[in-house]
């Protein structure tokens, strides 16, 4: 691809940078008007479909070339009429190897994949669950349509879900894809919401909980609030459905998205999430008030009773508006029907 500026492609010259992205040769020629700006910084302008950070790697290891000489610091200033040559690699197999993994695919294109995650599935790699993640399992089902991100054919993780938490999750194809969906993310231009099961009955019905998050000091496995170092976070709430003042099914919107925001603020206010296996560590009073059969079922929740239940977004090349739901899954069904049973109003 030739230019003469770097903020003048077509869309049409656009969508042939884009595609022609990794294994390829991409040339640009400075004009004028950008004349003394970094390298780095001209390329990612010239270069939609790769982001700074990237083309900054590409250029330190010796990718970039100016009049067949390479240059490898991503700080030296382009000047008028230069011809600067990209050899961008192609993308390498990713790190994680694929694995047959369950999940149910809700809808697929060229640039991204959105699924429906099921409770008990790890979304990256790490030490201890090396392998069986979501990131093995879309490797696999995405096979080559993973057009690469940072240079290695993976998909990209734009936000996760923590393992025993079920439902909607979208993961980028293709380095512009993972770039603009950050960026929403980032931006909170996300429309998502999730349900849950908690403890006692939240007052008032809707509200928000507000508190900066941090790790917890005294359990590097836990988040908390904290009064220094931590970050903002706000949840809103709307309570569903009251079982008495011993149980509510509400629903979370997220102003932020922090690790585990809703359980930590849930928690913080006296509610903690049925099963939650690190925010509840002890009995709830309040759950004799429940029928001996719900309590039981109730109390014997193997994970923390949070779905991920809607999630809404502008698709980053066509600007179409998506929007996403699932249903509960069945131990969350399973659950609700027995505190029911035991007595439950719509609020």
């Amino acid at each position: 691809m030739n230019t003469s500026s770097p903020h003048a492609h077509s869309l049409q010259d656009q969508d042939s940078a884009l595609s022609a992205a990794a294994g390829e040769r991409l040339a640009c020629v400075v004009d004028a008007a950008q004349a003394g700006e970094r390298v780095d910084r001209y390329l990612a302008a010239c270069l939609p479909a790769l982001s700074r950070s990237r083309i900054k790697g590409l250029i330190e290891a010796g990718c970039l070339s100016v009049g067949g000489t390479c240059v490898r610091e991503p700080a030296t200033s382009v000047r008028a009429g230069m011809a600067l040559v990209l050899e961008v690699p192609p993308a390498a197999p990713a790190t994680p190897e694929g694995e047959a993994v369950a999940f149910t695919v809700l809808f697929e294109d060229e640039d991204l994949i959105v699924l429906d995650k099921p409770a008990g599935l790890v979304v990256h790699p790490a030490p201890g669950n090396e392998t069986g993640t979501l990131v093995n399992g879309l490797i696999a089902h995405c096979g080559d349509s993973l057009k690469g991100i940072g240079g290695e054919r993976r998909p990209g993780i734009v936000h996760r879900l923590d393992k025993d938490t079920s439902g909607v999750m979208v993961a980028a194809k293709t380095e512009k894809a993972h770039l603009a969906l950050s960026e929403d993310f980032a931006a909170r231009r996300i429309d998502r919401a999730y349900l849950a099961f908690c403890w006692g009955l939240p007052a008032p019905a809707t509200g928000e909980y507000e508190g900066a998050i941090g790790r917890d000091k005294r359990d590097r496995k836990r988040m908390a609030l904290t009064e220094r170092g931590g970050k903002w976070a706000l949840t809103r709430y709307t309570t569903l459905r009251a079982f008495g003042m011993a149980a509510a099914k509400v629903e979370c919107r997220l102003a932020t998205g922090r690790t585990h925001q809703i359980r930590v603020h849930f928690s913080a206010n006296g509610h903690p999430l049925m099963g939650d296996p690190l925010y509840l560590r002890r009995l709830p009073s309040i759950a004799r008030q429940l029928p001996v059969a719900a309590r039981d079922v109730a109390l014997d929740f193997p994970r923390q009773a949070l779905h991920a239940a809607r999630l809404g977004f502008t698709h980053p090349r066509t600007g179409a508006e998506l929007l996403f739901e699932t249903p509960m899954p069945a131990d969350m069904q399973a659950l609700e029907q027995a505190l029911a049973d035991a007595g439950g109003d719509q609020v």
